[in-house]
C-alpha cells in the first residue's frame, strides 16, 4: 500500500505528485498483471426442466473444482498462480440453446468449455467449438459424440454399450422378464442410447420394442396406454430425465402396472423417486449409477459443504464432473496455457490421479479420437 504525506514547504514541489503518479502507473500494471493471469472456463449445462439435476452437478463439479486450485492461491501456470474463474449458462438440453451458449462464451474469448451433458447439447455445440477453437469437455452417450472430424471434443464416461449388457443380465435373472419396451425422447440424447439398450435386451433374448415420445412432453397417459397395451413384463426408460422418468413411473403405476422399471441412460435415482412420489410407488426397478459410494466420497462432501454452506448435489455425475474438471485444469497446468495449441495434447495424455475416483472406479483417462 502506497501512502502519501503533505509537509508544509515554503515552496510548490513536484515530489508528492511524481510519487501519486509512480504510485498508480505501479498499482495499474499489478491489476492488469492479476487479471491477465485469469483462467476462464465456460460451462454450458442444462440448468432448467425435467434434465436440470443433471447439469446442476456438472455446473457444481466444476465449481469445487474451482474453488479446490483458487483455496491454494490459484492454477499453476508457468510461474504464475492464476484465478480460476467460469460462467455456466443453460443449455436448456436441447442443440439451439447450446449451440447459442457455445457462440455467446467464444465471444468472450473463452478457449475452454465443461459440459454439455446430454447428445442434442453436445451436436449443437460441436460446429461453434470447432469454428472457434474452443476444447469441449463432454459427456454425451451418442454414437459420435468423439472422432477425427472433432478433435477438440473430449469426452468422459463410457456409454449402454460397456455397462447396459451385465446389468439387464442381472435384471433377468432376478425379474424373469421375457418381454420389454424401450421408451424414451425421439431425438439424438434419446435414440443413441435407446436404440443401444434395445440392442442389449435383443442380445440377452429378451423381446424387445421401442417407444419414442417428443421431448417436453409432460402428460405421458396415452403414451403409457400404448406401451401397455403390449403386455410388457418390464419398462425401458433409458435416457430420459430424472423428471420425465419420474412421471412416467407414476403414471405407469398409476394405469396398473406393476412389472420392474428400468432406466439405463444416465443417474439421477432421487429425483426420480422425488419426481414419481416415493419409494413405494417406483417399487421394483434396476437402473444405472456410475458411481457407487464410497467413504472417500463422504471427504468430497464435506469439503463441498465447507466451501459452499450447502450439501453437495445428491446426483452422482457430481464426482465425474468434478474428476473431468480435475483433469482439465490440470491439462492446463501441464500445458502452462488455457489456449491452444498445447492444451489438447495435455488434455487427451492426462491421467486422473484422484485418489476419490480411483477408489471407486480405477484409473481414469480423457478420450478423444
Amino acid at each position: 500500500m502506497f501512502r502519501t504525506r503533505v509537509f508544509d514547504q515554503p515552496k510548490p514541489s513536484l515530489k508528492p505528485l511524481k510519487f501519486a503518479l509512480a504510485a498508480s502507473i505501479l498499482s495499474m500494471s499489478v491489476a492488469a498483471h492479476a487479471a491477465a493471469c485469469d483462467v476462464k472456463i465456460g460451462v454450458v449445462a442444462v440448468l432448467s426442466g425435467p434434465a436440470a439435476s443433471w447439469g446442476i452437478a456438472l455446473r457444481e463439479g466444476v465449481a469445487f473444482a474451482a474453488q479446490e486450485v483458487n483455496a491454494t492461491g490459484g492454477l499453476q501456470i508457468g510461474q504464475e498462480k492464476c484465478t480460476v474463474s467460469f460462467t455456466a449458462l443453460d443449455s436448456k438440453y436441447t442443440g439451439e440453446a447450446s449451440a447459442s451458449a457455445g457462440n455467446q462464451l467464444a465471444s468472450q474469448g473463452i478457449k475452454i468449455i465443461i459440459g454439455p451433458v446430454g447428445s442434442p447439447e453436445v451436436t449443437g455445440i460441436k460446429p461453434i467449438v470447432a469454428r472457434n477453437g474452443i476444447l469441449v469437455m463432454a459427456n454425451s452417450y451418442a454414437k459420435d459424440v468423439i472422432g477425427p472430424r472433432w478433435p477438440l471434443v473430449f469426452h468422459f464416461g463410457p456409454g449402454p454399450s460397456g455397462w447396459a449388457d451385465p446389468i439387464i443380465k442381472a435384471a433377468k435373472a432376478r425379474f424373469n422378464m421375457k418381454k420389454v419396451v424401450v421408451m424414451a425422447p425421439n431425438d439424438q440424447g434419446g435414440t443413441d442410447v435407446a436404440s443401444v439398450d434395445a440392442a442389449m435386451y435383443k442380445k440377452n433374448g429378451i423381446d424387445t420394442a421401442e417407444e419414442y415420445y417428443q421431448r417436453g412432453t409432460t402428460n405421458f397417459a396415452p403414451i403409457v396406454l400404448r406401451v401397455l397395451a403390449g403386455k410388457p413384463d418390464a419398462v425401458e426408460l433409458a435416457s430420459s430425465p430424472p423428471g420425465d422418468t419420474g412421471t412416467v413411473i407414476k403414471q405407469l403405476r398409476d394405469a396398473g402396472f406393476n412389472g420392474p422399471i428400468g432406466h439405463l441412460g444416465g443417474p439421477g435415482t432421487e429425483e426420480i423417486v422425488r419426481v414419481a412420489g416415493g419409494l413405494d410407488v417406483v417399487k421394483n426397478m434396476y437402473w444405472y449409477e456410475p458411481v457407487v459410494r464410497d467413504p472417500e466420497l463422504a471427504k468430497v462432501d464435506e469439503q463441498y459443504k465447507g466451501y459452499f454452506n450447502k450439501d453437495a448435489p445428491q446426483n452422482t455425475l457430481f464426482y465425474q464432473w468434478l474428476t473431468a474438471s480435475r483433469m482439465v485444469l490440470k491439462a492446463i497446468s501441464k500445458a502452462g496455457t488455457a489456449t491452444r495449441p498445447r492444451l489438447p495434447k495435455r488434455c487427451a495424455a492426462c491421467p486422473s490421479t484422484i485418489r476419490t475416483w480411483a477408489r471407486v472406479n480405477g484409473s481414469a483417462r480423457s478420450s478423444s479420437a
